[in-house]
């Protein structure tokens, strides 16, 4: 039962309550209208006292479930926020995990490029300790590769197209200038090693060990050659 339906209730009992009575004034003689006490005392009663003692507990029991159900309403919504905010959080998690396992990933995959290629380097020396007879451009080019770094390898390169084409045996007939880098005289490069004149290898380390104390580096190496086209 409403709240509604129940003050009705109760204004009809009042007002059933004040007929009465009125017919009871006219009965003993009394000619006055209704006092107005009586319509105060209807509009101001108590809703449960009005209401036949059978049907309180429907009335209390409607206005529990309402409580309940509002109680109901604000737990669901209380419970929503929390997940929202929950899933967040995780999302957040998610992603900062997410960044450090790129970071580690491309680390790893820098550090095992790293390896390969320091491998390569020490394959290609132990390689060249055991002289040949000759060496193939591409050969000597592969020693130089695994020395010379590699943001400077062209510069270096440069540098022994135009001294020997990277013939590690060029000689030069007026000066007598030798190897790779036609060192003047070659002999010179005999402080790397004594076999300075049939091993490739041993002219390469000659070569960037002299770029390196005289420039600073190949590529400063060649800058000074392309001014003056001799270094």
């Amino acid at each position: 039962m409403s709240r509604i339906s129940v003050r009705g209730f109760a204004v009809a009992s009042a007002t059933a309550v004040t007929a009465v009575g009125a017919v009871t004034g006219v009965a003993s003689g009394s000619t006055g209208q209704p006092s107005n006490d009586a319509e105060a005392t209807a509009s101001d009663s108590t809703l449960l006292a009005d209401i036949p003692a059978g049907q309180q507990a429907q009335v209390q029991t409607a206005s529990l479930t309402q409580q309940a159900d509002a109680q109901a309403i604000a737990a669901d919504a209380s419970a929503k926020k929390d997940a929202e905010e929950a899933a967040r959080l995780q999302a957040a998690k998610d992603a900062v995990a997410k960044q450090k396992a790129a970071e580690k990933a491309e680390k790893e995959a820098k550090e095992r490029k790293e390896a390969k290629e320091a491998a390569s380097r020490s394959a290609a020396r132990d390689a060249s300790t055991s002289v040949q007879a000759s060496y193939t451009t591409a050969q000597i080019q592969a020693m130089a590769a695994s020395m010379v770094p590699s943001g400077q390898f062209q510069c270096f390169s440069n540098i022994v197209n135009h001294e020997s084409s990277w013939n590690y045996r060029a000689v030069n007939a007026s000066s007598g200038a030798y190897g790779l880098f036609q060192a003047l005289p070659g002999s010179k490069m005999s402080s790397v090693g004594s076999d300075w004149q049939t091993n490739p290898m041993t002219q390469i380390k000659w070569g960037l060990n002299y770029m390196d104390s005289r420039y600073g580096s190949p590529c400063e190496a060649w800058s000074f050659w392309q001014a003056n086209s001799w270094y």
